[in-house]
């Protein structure tokens, strides 16, 4: 079986006033992935430590590139990680969850994340005389407001799915209209069909407003990583192990998160199942959501972490 743990940063700088703050300026670990690096050391050592007990091979995963689509995870398939493996378990330090808090879900997990770019082309001019350009700062903002509208009143209510414009940059000066705009956002959703019916509908949104405003506009769509799919038997397999850990009262399923991971590409190739290990403590001010300049984690949830996958690990090779 297969442990696996991620271990790059962001482009954030690191607010945190640690012993432990990033030394790169304009990087940090702002999601917890050094603590998944650290977490399965400490595994390794200890299970070199004590391998005669091993009833079976476990094989430690370190990847890159979680954050960036297509993501390390498809190179690390390619390159033969899997090879030999029947089943993979990884885990996510997560500090909106308490630390010794263990969560999971059966089936969809975590979202499709994808990423798109807009680029709107119109005609600039003298802020003075709108009536002789294309405003495309004016068609930008009218094509983020209905985007909106496609989650809202073209998807199932029933069906997960979210659309965020993350970027809008236009213009450099106060009494100019803008040539051009470009936005950048993300799509997160479970369902394929879903996901088709939110690009179709942008592409249907986008072009006609540029077409009213007599602006061009170009669509740069990436289909991020497929969502996560947990392995029913694995997964219960990981609430045993992690009840002994924490309590079964710590173990809880909960609802689908909307966030990505890479991890979706293992569990396509073999059984597995990926969750949460809670990271915050309110009492010590980790507080900070991830991906933000001041994210920290409790570090004794790397402990909680590394018990859980070892028992995970021990469970799965004695069964």
């Amino acid at each position: 079986m297969a442990l696996r743990a991620d271990f790059d940063a962001l482009p954030i700088q690191d607010e945190k006033d640690v012993e432990y703050k990033s030394q790169v300026p304009g990087v940090m670990h702002a999601c917890g992935h050094d603590g998944h690096t650290a977490t399965l050391l400490a595994i390794a050592k200890v299970l070199v430590q004590n391998k005669e007990e091993l009833q079976g091979n476990v094989v430690l995963i370190h990847q890159f590139a979680e954050e960036i689509t297509p993501g390390g995870a498809i190179s690390m398939i390619e390159d033969g990680c899997l090879d030999g493996v029947d089943a993979i378990f990884g885990t996510h330090l997560w500090s909106p969850t308490p630390t010794g808090e263990i969560r999971y879900r059966t089936g969809p997990f975590m979202a499709a994340p994808d990423k798109f770019t807009i680029t709107i082309q119109g005609k600039g001019g003298h802020g003075a005389t709108p009536h002789e350009t294309v405003d495309s700062i004016v068609v930008g903002a009218s094509i983020v407001t209905r985007l909106q509208q496609i989650v809202s009143r073209k998807v199932d209510p029933l069906k997960p799915a979210v659309l965020t414009i993350g970027t809008f940059h236009g213009g450099d000066a106060f009494n100019v209209i803008a040539d051009s705009v470009t936005m950048d956002g993300t799509v997160r959703t479970f369902d394929k069909d879903v996901q088709e019916i939110i690009i179709e509908n942008m592409e249907k949104i986008i072009k006609a407003e540029c077409e009213a405003a007599g602006a061009t506009y170009h669509l740069d769509y990436v289909k991020g990583y497929p969502a996560v799919n947990n392995h029913e038997e694995e997964t219960m397999l990981l609430v045993n192990s992690a009840s002994k850990v924490v309590g079964s009262e710590h173990v809880q399923e909960i609802a689908p998160l909307m966030i990505g991971e890479d991890f979706s590409y293992y569990l396509q190739k073999v059984p597995g199942t990926f969750f949460i290990t809670g990271a915050g403590n309110k009492e010590k001010g980790i507080v900070a959501p991830h991906h933000h300049p001041k994210f920290d984690i409790d570090e004794e949830s790397m402990l909680v972490a590394a018990k859980t996958l070892v028992t995970v690990a021990l469970d799965y090779l004695h069964s």
